[in-house]
């Protein structure tokens, strides 16, 4: 080999890489991405010249500035005039509250509404359910008795022994008349066989993935996951929370243990919410002209006496504004006394992070209870990393050694909470399609501020002295699982 062709190979090669540097600089600074995330990907990008450049390409498609998700104008004008209507009443002080203590949230409950185009409802009736057969059996159960409609959304389902179940139950009652829609994320559903979809199509069960791959190796929004779950069924109840479907959720795997999650039951005005959600969802994936028509909430006012105040909040990539996360940046500021969190993945970002230390060094009681073992590596230790140094402003943390955590929970002063399945970390900020609900009720919220407390003995505290004394090797994975954290 002579020096004249090695001096063109290496010539060759700078030339390769300072390309790939500023053609990702370029399409980076374009896409006005956040000062961390792009140093992120500028890293990972002398790492990997040029795979980088195509995983950028791949996954990090900017969709925020599309409007994928719309509404005809007659929807528009009727879903609006409710909305309008609500927020005039805010702003002109003459909602009337059925619990006078939650008026002081006015504020908040204005915020989802301006934001999210969410609106508030109060005839709402919800059963917390946290282990996995319970919420299994009273999903079937409301499934076998729906009359008109059962439309299931859920990030993850599979080919194993309760997906079967599941996907029987839904071949029955297309069989008996009742219109079924199953959507699945393209990712977290890659496990269902081809012969299950085409049985469950044959059936009569309309079956639809969001986001699904064009090629067969290849997807631009591979890195954007529909990680929703919502079930609603004749318009009259939801389900909203963090199980999906799979034997896992019932403690079935060695490896996690015993699954400890937290999902809502809901009966109320609240399910317009989740109805709305997944049918916005439903048209986008199917790709089919589909009306959303009077018929999917013609029972929604009649039927329930409930008392708890809430609202249905969705976010996704397809904004800027990260709903959800804004939503509990709202709920942490408003705090005066108590902070809970119940989350598998803590990776913040700065806003949420700089309000927690406010509230911790403000005298807050601010709990966080993280898994003790991890599902994804990298995201465990940059986790660690966070918590360690919410350590330090005087927050407390636990790690749940009774099996593995996917509670996706905050509660603020015993009187407001949130559930759904937005976890706190980037990923769910920006790049999952996600939704939550904010509850403004003091019995709910002790409900779920009660199981905190009830997991507390199964857990370890970590301390500052045990942060501090941990090794190097630890201090190392931190580290460099923390440099990554905004493209994890």
């Amino acid at each position: 080999m002579t020096n004249e062709f090695v001096f063109t190979l290496s010539y060759s090669f700078i030339l390769f890489i300072l390309l790939n540097l500023v053609l990702t600089a370029i399409i980076i600074t374009l896409e006005r991405k956040s000062p961390t995330t792009t140093l992120a990907w500028l890293f990972f990008m002398i790492l990997l010249p040029g795979i980088g450049f195509l995983f950028y390409l791949l996954f990090s498609q900017n969709i925020s500035k599309r409007k994928i998700f719309k509404y005809t104008l007659e929807e528009t004008e009727t879903y609006q005039s409710l909305l309008n209507y609500q927020r005039e009443q805010f702003e002109d002080n003459t909602f009337r509250f059925h619990d006078l203590s939650m008026a002081k949230y006015t504020d908040m409950i204005l915020f989802h509404n301006k934001l999210s185009d969410s609106f508030y409802s109060q005839d709402n009736h919800v059963e917390i359910m946290t282990d996995g057969r319970k919420k299994f059996d009273v999903l079937f159960d409301e499934i076998s008795k729906a009359k008109h409609h059962i439309h299931v959304e859920y990030y993850i389902m599979k080919n194993d022994d309760i997906s079967q179940d599941l996907y029987a139950l839904l071949e029955e009652k297309a069989k008996e008349g009742v219109i079924v829609r199953l959507l699945g994320d393209h990712i977290g559903c890659r496990h269902i066989s081809n012969s299950t979809i085409k049985s469950l199509i044959k059936a009569g069960v309309q079956f639809a993935q969001f986001f699904p791959s064009r090629f067969m190796l290849i997807n631009a929004k591979a890195n954007y996951r529909n990680h929703r779950k919502i079930v609603v069924i004749d318009g009259k109840v939801g389900f909203i929370g963090g199980f999906n479907v799979g034997d896992e959720y019932l403690g079935l795997y060695k490896k996690f243990g015993y699954w400890r999650d937290t999902h809502l039951k809901i009966i109320g005005s609240a399910v317009i919410g989740l109805q709305l959600r997944f049918l916005l969802d439903w048209r986008l994936a199917s790709k089919k002209t589909f009306e959303i028509s009077s018929e999917y909430f013609k029972d929604i006012y009649d039927r329930s006496d409930g008392k708890i105040g809430m609202q249905i909040v969705s976010s996704g990539p397809d904004s800027i504004n990260e709903q959800v996360k804004q939503g509990y940046i709202k709920m942490i500021a408003s705090a005066k006394k108590t902070i809970l969190i119940q989350t598998p993945y803590f990776i913040p970002d700065d806003s949420i992070m700089e309000s927690l230390k406010i509230a911790a060094v403000s005298g807050v009681d601010v709990r966080i209870m993280i898994p003790n073992k991890p599902d994804h590596m990298f995201v465990y230790w940059a986790t660690y990393s966070y918590i360690g140094e919410l350590i330090r402003y005087g927050a407390k943390a636990y790690t749940y050694e009774n099996g593995f955590l996917h509670s996706k929970v905050i509660a603020i002063d015993g009187e407001i909470s949130s559930v759904g399945t937005c976890n706190f970390d980037i990923r769910s900020f920006k790049l999952n399609f996600e939704v939550n609900a904010f509850i403004y009720d003091k019995k709910a919220t002790h409900q779920l501020e009660q199981t905190f407390y009830n997991d507390l003995p199964l857990c370890r505290e970590i301390t500052k002295e045990i942060y501090k004394n941990r090794s190097q090797w630890i201090k190392t994975k931190e580290t460099v699982s923390r440099l990554f954290s905004p493209v994890l």
